[in-house]
């Protein structure tokens, strides 16, 4: 059973999910077709969402469970997979493809992720994205003022964030998102440096063309691939 060679493991808002959108694109590419499965982070399971949380989550999971069993038709964006017999079903469409990837933008603030997925695919590689803290939260504060699920201040948001308990939500880990050293440190820790492309967001505002050229040679596929433009669904709406 095919199984990911590699991961594009966050940080959320850091361009990821285009990034995804375009890989999914190359021939010599499968992507999972759902985006954010969260599998190798123990922590992004239902039980430990916020109680007002929890009707979205039930119905996420029974929709994500009629998506597996009716085949994985088109493009999901997200999804918690919780077995090992639901995540391989995610590349049972796998055939000649060399790289075989996901993308879950909680496996770098996961304190469980990195040694879950070294254990599992040691020779995976691993794609890291790293923006401005800053200016990361705020791009993830746009995005839930678009999807109405905030409609105070960006300073509100932070005072919220700040007073959070540790229930995921909107409020948490939205910070910790951004504390880069020690979630680094541990892929660094876990897997050789040459498995690891660590970029920094203005390295693909700058030359886009040239790193993501650069990214295709690290995961052993054909760098001369130009994606055509395609629409993120996760990006921000605002009027």
């Amino acid at each position: 059973m095919p199984i990911p060679n590699f991961f594009i493991v966050g940080a959320p808002k850091a361009g990821t999910d285009a990034l995804f959108y375009d890989l999914e694109q190359h021939p010599e590419i499968y992507m999972s077709p759902l985006k954010e499965p969260c599998f190798f982070s123990s922590e992004i399971r239902p039980e430990n969402f916020h109680p007002s949380l929890q009707p979205q989550i039930e119905a996420s999971r029974d929709e994500t469970r009629r998506y597996l069993d009716a085949g994985m038709p088109g493009k999901r964006f997200g999804g918690i997979i919780s077995t090992w017999e639901d995540y391989l079903k995610l590349f049972s469409c796998v055939t000649h493809e060399k790289a075989i990837g996901e993308g879950s933008v909680c496996y770098l603030w996961s304190e469980t992720a990195a040694a879950a997925i070294a254990s599992a695919v040691p020779h995976a590689r691993i794609v890291i994205v790293l923006m401005d803290p800053a200016e990361r939260a705020f791009h993830q504060y746009l995005k839930s003022v678009s999807d109405g699920t905030v409609r105070h201040s960006f300073r509100k948001h932070l005072q919220m964030a700040m007073q959070s308990g540790p229930e995921l939500g909107v409020y948490h880990p939205f910070l910790a998102f951004g504390n880069y050293s020690d979630q680094v440190k541990r892929y660094m820790d876990q897997f050789p440096t040459h498995q690891l492309y660590i970029s920094l967001y203005e390295e693909l505002r700058g030359d886009y063309a040239g790193w993501l050229s650069r990214l295709l040679l690290f995961l052993g596929v054909n760098p001369a691939f130009v994606p055509a433009h395609s629409e993120v669904p996760s990006t921000p709406h605002l009027l």
